[in-house]
């Protein structure tokens, strides 16, 4: 429908007279759809059918964060430490909202309107079963319930945001195909007008957004944050590198594999922690542990670009490697410092298939100073990568949510102008070029090309 709008104008937005002036909220108001509940409560109160291998209803205690952690063995601080499944980021960041000192109960205030459908919790019931209706229909229930709302046609979903607590592969499935993984959440139309937070967004692709896996870390207070910075800063660490993860014998483009061998050979300076099937990698003590002893921790891609050991090494201070630009440098475009080389190393994964890159001796070579430099410009990115107890809130500092949220609001007020000088919301670049002009900021030849000259399929890489 949209696509054959040729000059949208948008509603102004109404000004309530307590608003003006010196009130702090202008221009940041959020209102909260109500949803049904079978969009987002319901999934949470039948927690027993969201997964065959997890706990869930064990999970979505503590407002999602899940269970608290002992700190039996000092891995962690005294407080603020849960075991938090990856895939629970959307109940954490609704609970958030929750909190946010801005939201309206008028919608005509608001200079964005957040959508609390848990996409991810959702899907998640049925990735593993062929029967595609089944994967689509509370998704494609969802978008034909918001564009039916007074509030979407102001600027038809445009103004909208949805979380969705999952990889963007697991909302894109070809529409020729039913069979295939996934659902067709981030196809619809309606979706392509929204602003869509995932856990890893598509680097070919302009209506979806990285933001940080969720990791152990929820801190209640500022002085919790500024503690366990400075704990990280005082570490001994024991190893050169490390790496957290299992091969992938039947993926022969992975480079598990050669990572592997190059740390077992590595003997004393790099040290391995094989996630098989005892699990070891699902007990954050055993993460935590290796990252807090480690100077550089291995990044490899693993079912898709992005893993969430990447934000978990920052919180524990290890300077992350990555061999693919997917898997950070396009992500998280409103955490991450653009200048990769400040907090990260990079060594082209195909120098490590071909036997021509030796890690061990590229990360000695790495000067003293760069070292001490990328740790400092790790430490300081931690507030940025955690998310704070929804039941708190913290004085100063910025977490991921409170940077999403400046993030979206300066995306929806860009939009909004457009709209308003009677522009066609879109892009006046190719959708595939996504990945250079949101991380890059320009578009035009770049040393990348060769990692994003193809889409390889349904999970990234």
């Amino acid at each position: 429908m949209e696509k054959r709008i040729k000059k949208v104008v948008a509603e102004p937005r109404r000004q309530n007279p307590v608003q003006v002036g010196s009130d702090s909220c202008s221009g940041r108001y959020i209102y909260i759809h109500n949803l049904p509940r079978k969009f987002n409560q319901d999934l949470l109160e039948n927690c027993r059918s969201l997964s065959f291998w997890t706990d869930m209803c064990e999970c979505a205690s503590n407002l999602g964060l899940g269970a608290r952690l002992s700190n039996d063995e000092k891995l962690y601080s005294n407080s603020g430490w849960f075991a938090t499944n990856q895939f629970l980021l959307e109940v954490i960041f609704h609970n958030r909202m929750k909190q946010y000192k801005c939201l309206t109960k008028d919608p005509l205030v608001a200079s964005a309107i957040y959508v609390p459908y848990y996409a991810g919790l959702d899907v998640g019931r049925y990735l593993w079963d062929p029967d595609g209706f089944m994967r689509d229909y509370d998704a494609l229930n969802l978008v034909k319930w918001l564009a039916s709302r007074p509030e979407w046609k102001r600027m038809w979903g445009r103004d909208h945001f949805l979380v969705a607590g999952r990889i963007n592969w697991d909302f894109r499935r070809d529409p020729k195909n039913e069979s295939d993984w996934g659902n067709e959440l981030l196809n619809f139309d309606e979706s392509r007008n929204m602003t869509m937070l995932v856990l890893e967004s598509s680097p070919w692709n302009y209506n979806d957004f990285a933001i940080p896996y969720p990791t152990y870390f929820h801190p209640s207070r500022d002085d919790a944050v500024f503690q366990w910075q400075n704990k990280m800063r005082r570490l001994k660490r024991r190893f050169l590198f490390s790496f957290a993860g299992a091969r992938r014998p039947g993926r022969h483009e992975s480079i598990r594999n050669e990572l592997i061998e190059q740390c077992l050979a590595s003997r004393r300076r790099c040290r391995f922690l094989e996630c098989d099937k005892t699990q070891k990698c699902h007990k954050p003590a055993n993460v935590m542990r290796l990252f807090q002893n480690s100077i550089f921790c291995l990044q490899p891609p693993g079912d898709s670009y992005t893993r969430r050991s990447i934000v978990d090494s920052i919180i524990a201070g290890c300077i992350p490697v990555f061999f693919h630009p997917g898997s950070a440098y396009v992500q998280y475009i409103w955490h991450f410092p653009r200048d990769y080389n400040k907090y990260s190393v990079m060594i082209p994964e195909s120098d490590v298939k071909t036997g021509k890159a030796n890690i061990e001796r590229i990360l000695t070579r790495v000067s003293r100073d760069r070292r001490v430099a990328m740790k400092d410009e790790i430490i300081k990115m931690i507030p940025k990568v955690i998310y704070a107890d929804p039941s708190s809130r913290l004085g100063e500092i910025e977490d991921a949510f409170d940077l999403t949220i400046k993030g979206i609001l300066d995306r929806v007020e860009t939009v909004r102008n457009q709209m308003n000088e009677g522009r066609l919301v879109n892009y006046d670049f190719e959708e595939e070029e996504s990945w250079k002009y949101f991380a890059i900021g320009k578009l035009g030849p770049h040393e990348w090309d060769t990692y994003f000259s193809r889409k390889i399929g349904k999970h990234g890489p």
